[in-house]
């Protein structure tokens, strides 16, 4: 201890003399600890930790197959949940939107309906009251009860522990809180916080989809813990055979059904693999972040070492051992490198709490649960200490090498040569990591770019939306229509509105439906027999022009075609070549639905985004919304006055016609914010990346160009001497850094090219094969060497060799 004391006191005197050299290295190494730490914490978040539930790591949910995705029937579940033999109790969620009424005006609340076994199946204990469990559930809506999140609790109702046994009003329905859940608990998704847990059975309430309908999958997951010594696989068997007995017995509402575990939360294939393929590559970068700090400082230790020749040639002449030497080169470099992850840890968890509480799309209770945990904190440990080792160890061998005879007797003269060629690789490498960077950040933001001007099948400028749900004032049955006309017409009588349509749900919004459609001699209307699952919007007769949706043939609907009348429908161009194998004669023609109704083409639309930006063409159908009525009811108003007053005009023309009917409005472009969250984070992050790489690249080549003017003054010197001109010795002093910079350039825009196809899969028409991407990675680049080079040149250009010649 006393040894490892006093190299301690050396290190910090040694630093203290260079705090030029000591304070960047920290900062480097902080910048490139602190970015694995932020990766791998939203990582850690999104992707490997488990659920916050107790014995969290035997939590499952199920995922359906072939159709990929988790959603359930309400009496497929109660199969799943009574039949199979492999969880201690399969529970089932789903989110709504809701209206909560507690005295004053109606505000919007996200809620979860769960069934009754929920609590007691996560086996989580209440906060505050108790929770529901199966045996309050007698029937439809025979639990009128509801349990507070914490965090609604604090918010809505200020602490009060006597909330519970207080009634409420959800959707004009009776409600009684029972219970708070604990504060760690924020639902089985990580990502969206609800307010409220209210029992299933009592689904008909809030919802006008049929809770016995097999056909109606509207549950968005069932899951459970595993019962101990049961596998995965086994499990999946288990529920296979389930499957295959609702097959058999429902062939007209379930088809081939197989199933698969995968994580609740934000996990496995919920996550997407387009964005976990992201998020791995995003890890990898912020790795060789990492790597290409630590080349960087091992080449700066590299030069010091060097530059300490003489000190380590007069310690091993007076009798100091080789291996002190290099400890005491491994304690700086240990000390700098503790330094620089404790600053970088710091930095990151400031950010990453930031991004805890920030809330990226007002529409949706949608959090970023990244707070670090111990993962985190033993993570950036050992890169720190790892860091160290490496970086530190590059300046061991020229140590050991190092002759006290030879070093005396030749002074401050060193050769270059071969003893650069390692410090020379860590460059070509940090550069090449510098270009990948640049390159996947440019396509990134290209593509973000290019997306925001594409033709989406609707107009977004001078577009408004106004969202809400005529359920949530008690609105059903045939008293929606009615009211729905109504909701248009106090809209469009505004000052400033220029037209106003309705639909269920928009294009690239939340709440689309789908249905299968069948050739119109179909027999056999299962699912495997569908020619497509068809995007379905239920419209307005304004609804296209208010949308800004082309109508590219035929007519557009009435307000004839009610519910007396022929059913007809308006396709896309996707949809007429699935069906009927061109656009050109679909007009007339006819197909089925999953209940058997006829509907006939009276249009064709173009086609457009209706999921994602990066989605292969999609078909679509829209419908007259009095012929496949909608509690849903969201307005598209095209309006020429300044949005914010037009927003507040809307708010009172719905509160005059019902107090109790919330509604979210924004404008069209900021109702993309959810489809576009994917493609901003990338480019953000890829741009901080690249210019983390850019900021150590220039670091890392100045470095090699001052050290390499440095140890050749004496050459350059004589050069002048002798009448070389100011390009020969430009030439001479930075050739080779240059030769570097293009070699390590041309490496990276390479990978960058091959990386950025998984780029492409995230962002919208993000292309590595773009003009403007590729002139600007080179143009980036060799800004970049001249930056870097700029200081050692003029030092090369300054040169007196008098003055130096009479030193030497």
């Amino acid at each position: 201890m006393a040894i490892l004391l006093q190299d301690l006191r050396y290190a910090l005197r040694v630093l203290r003399k260079s705090p030029g050299f000591a304070i960047a290295a920290v900062l480097t190494l902080a910048l490139a600890i602190g970015a694995n730490a932020v990766v791998f914490s939203v990582m850690n978040a999104l992707i490997l930790r488990p659920l916050n539930v107790p014995q969290g790591e035997s939590l499952y949910g199920l995922w359906r197959s072939p159709d990929e995705d988790m959603h359930e029937s309400y009496p497929d579940y109660l199969d799943l949940r009574d039949r199979n033999r492999s969880f201690d109790g399969l529970a089932a969620f789903n989110m709504f939107e809701g209206a909560l009424n507690t005295g004053k005006d109606a505000a919007n609340v996200w809620v979860y309906e769960t069934s009754g076994n929920y609590f007691d199946a996560l086996r989580l204990q209440p906060y505050l009251g108790r929770f529901f469990h199966a045996s309050d559930e007698n029937g439809s809506n025979s639990a009128p009860y509801a349990v507070l999140t914490y965090a609604c609790w604090h918010a809505r109702f200020q602490n009060d522990a006597q909330v519970v046994g207080r009634t409420v009003q959800l959707d004009k329905h009776p409600f009684t809180i029972i219970g708070v859940a604990p504060p760690e608990f924020h639902g089985t998704i990580q990502f969206f916080n609800p307010d409220f847990f209210v029992p299933i059975v009592n689904h008909g309430q809030l919802s006008t989809d049929d809770l016995n309908s097999r056909k109606s999958r509207w549950i968005f997951m069932v899951l459970g813990h595993l019962k101990a010594g049961v596998t995965p696989a086994q499990a999946a068997a288990d529920l296979d055979s389930i499957g295959t007995y609702l097959e058999r017995s429902y062939p007209r509402d379930d088809g081939k059904v197989y199933f698969r575990l995968v994580r609740p939360g934000l996990y496995g294939d919920f996550l997407g693999r387009p964005a976990r393929a992201f998020m791995t590559a995003l890890m990898l970068l912020s790795g060789l972040i990492l790597l290409a700090a630590c080349a960087n400082l091992g080449s700066l230790f590299a030069a010091r070492a060097a530059d300490r020749s003489r000190e380590v040639a007069l310690r091993l002449a007076l009798g100091s051992t080789r291996l002190r030497i290099v400890r005491q080169l491994f304690t700086e470099a240990l000390l700098i490198a503790v330094a620089g992850g404790a600053l970088g840890l710091w930095a990151s968890v400031l950010l990453l709490h930031g991004l805890s509480v920030w809330q990226p799309i007002a529409r949706y209770p949608i959090y970023m649960p990244v707070n670090p945990d111990i993962h985190v904190y033993a993570v950036a440990l050992l890169l720190t200490v790892v860091s160290g080792f490496l970086f530190g160890a590059l300046p061991v061998r020229q140590t050991l090498r190092t002759s006290p005879y030879e070093v005396v007797k030749s002074g401050p003269t060193a050769r270059m040569g071969r003893r650069l060629s390692g410090r020379e690789v860590l460059l070509v490498v940090q550069i090449a990591i510098c270009a990948v960077l640049i390159t996947a950040s440019m396509v990134a933001v290209r593509g973000l770019a290019r997306s925001l001007h594409n033709d989406f099948g609707f107009a977004l400028e001078n577009t408004m939306l106004v969202e809400t749900d005529l359920a949530m004032a008690g609105y059903t049955g045939d008293r929606v229509a009615p009211m729905q006309k109504r909701v248009i017409n106090a809209v469009a009588s505004i000052p400033g509105v220029e037209s106003v349509g309705l639909a269920d749900a928009v294009p690239l919004a939340e709440g689309a439906s789908d249905a299968n459609v069948y050739p119109d001699d179909a027999p056999d209307l299962r699912p495997s027999n569908a020619v497509a699952d068809a995007n379905l919007y239920r419209v307005s007769p304004e609804y296209f022009s208010a949308a800004g949706t082309t109508l590219l043939a035929g007519r557009n609907f009435t307000w004839h075609d009610d519910k007396g009348a022929p059913r007809v429908a308006v396709v896309n161009r996707e949809f007429a070549r699935r069906m009927f194998g061109s656009a050109e004669n679909a007009i007339g023609r006819y197909f089925k639905i999953p209940d058997g109704s006829r509907l006939q083409v009276i249009g064709i639309a173009e086609e457009g985004k209706y999921n994602s930006l990066t989605e292969n063409p999609q078909t679509a159908m829209f419908v007259p919304i009095l012929q496949s009525s909608s509690t849903s009811t969201l307005l598209v108003v095209r309006y020429e006055r300044d949005p914010q007053q037009l927003a507040a005009a809307i708010r009172t023309a719905l509160r005059q016609l019902d107090s109790g009917l919330p509604a979210f409005i924004q404008t069209r472009l900021k109702g993309l914010d959810i489809v576009m969250f994917g493609p901003r984070m990338a480019t953000i992050s890829l741009g901080v990346l690249g210019f983390m790489g850019a900021m150590l690249a220039i670091t890392g080549i100045f470095g090699m160009a001052a050290y390499s003017v440095s140890k050749r003054m004496k050459e350059l010197g004589i050069r002048i001497a002798l009448g070389a001109q100011r390009r020969e010795v430009l030439q001479a002093a930075l050739a080779r850094a240059f030769k570097l910079l293009a070699f390590g350039s041309a490496a990276g825009l390479v990978l960058g090219i091959l990386a950025s196809r998984v780029l492409a899969l995230i962002v919208y028409q993000a292309t590595p094969r773009d003009p403007f991407v590729l002139s600007g990675a080179v143009l980036a680049m060799a800004l970049l060497g001249l930056v870097a080079a700029w200081i050692p040149a003029r030092r090369a250009l300054k040169i007196d060799p008098v003055v130096l010649l009479r030193e030497e």
